[in-house]
């Protein structure tokens, strides 16, 4: 049961709580529009950063780097570039890495990547290419890189054998240069706080950014969770059972959803959230409004008496 007395609680006198905000490249004019409106919709609300991803063999590279340069040019933002390993030599990986630090980019997301042929499918590594995202965090610390955030996984990676083999990846990325690491969406915070907890006794010690996931579509988010491993709770499929054809009951599910679950860890002492928008502000927004996050208010002035 949701917990009211949460949603009447703000961050406690000097704490900060810390948001971004992940979009991907749009493919049309009309997806362009609402990622840009989107982008304006949030950035008041003065994210750390905000990531834009990339595709499978650079397969939106060029939409990827002139999404980043136009928010370069047009807003506050500061825009972190994702890299993957799939599908692409060292040599292509090196070329788009230069041309983003060219741009002015020095934060960056290092992934792996999802085969080629879809989460679920046998990854095969280019055979002149990063093996994986520990290579790449080292040729992005190489390059000039920044501020690297990499891939964490609550619930276990779905193609590792155990948590070890886990923790030890991890463990490389920061050995390679990783600053931060953002995790898979989850919705069960004890897996989470169980994760963090391990990755401590393993000597991991960089900021592990819960990754949240506003619930747009139960039933698109339930099939993805299933073929990446993450666990939907029975609590969460009851919330949103009987909503498909009431998208406005669902849209106020999903935010007291997401909303209770950014509150419960906030109470567990987390202090940053990554929020996969899935290029909709409309959530993320009303989610950063209930755990205390707004936009500046411009300050008003009174003319001077004449």
């Amino acid at each position: 049961m949701i917990n009211s007395s949460r949603f009447s609680r703000r961050p406690g006198v000097g704490s900060r709580i810390n948001v971004s905000f992940e979009f991907f490249p749009p493919k049309t004019d009309d997806m362009a529009a609402r990622l840009w409106e989107t982008v304006k919709r949030l950035e008041p609300l003065d994210p750390a950063f905000v990531s834009v991803t990339y595709g499978a063999g650079g397969s939106t590279r060029e939409r990827t780097a002139r999404t980043i340069a136009r928010m370069l040019s047009e807003t506050r933002l500061t825009p972190a570039a994702h890299m993957t390993c799939v599908d692409a030599s060292r040599d292509e990986v090196d070329t788009v890495v230069g041309e983003f630090i060219r741009l002015g980019v020095r934060r960056f997301v290092a992934l792996r990547g999802d085969p080629a042929a879809g989460v679920g499918a046998a990854y095969r590594p280019h055979p002149n290419g990063y093996a994986n995202g520990a290579e790449l965090t080292a040729a992005l610390a190489k390059a000039g890189a920044r501020d690297i955030s990499v891939s964490a996984y609550p619930e276990k990676h779905p193609e590792s054998p155990d948590f070890a083999t886990d923790f030890d990846m991890l463990k490389r990325k920061v050995d390679n240069g990783a600053t931060r690491a953002i995790t898979q969406f989850f919705f069960d915070n004890d897996d989470y706080e169980r994760y963090v907890e391990r990755a401590r006794r393993a000597g991991i010690f960089i900021p592990i950014v819960p990754g949240i996931l506003p619930v747009h579509n139960f039933t698109q988010v339930a099939n993805f969770a299933g073929r990446c491993g993450a666990h939907v709770p029975a609590w969460v499929a009851e919330r949103f059972d009987g909503l498909t054809k009431d998208p406005q009951t669902h849209a106020l599910v999903a935010a007291a959803v997401a909303a209770e679950q950014v509150l419960d860890l906030i109470e567990r002492g987390v202090g940053d959230f990554h929020f996969y928008t899935m290029n909709r502000a409309d959530l993320a927004f009303a989610i950063c409004h209930m755990i205390g996050i707004r936009p500046a208010q411009a300050t008003e002035t009174t003319p001077a008496a004449a």
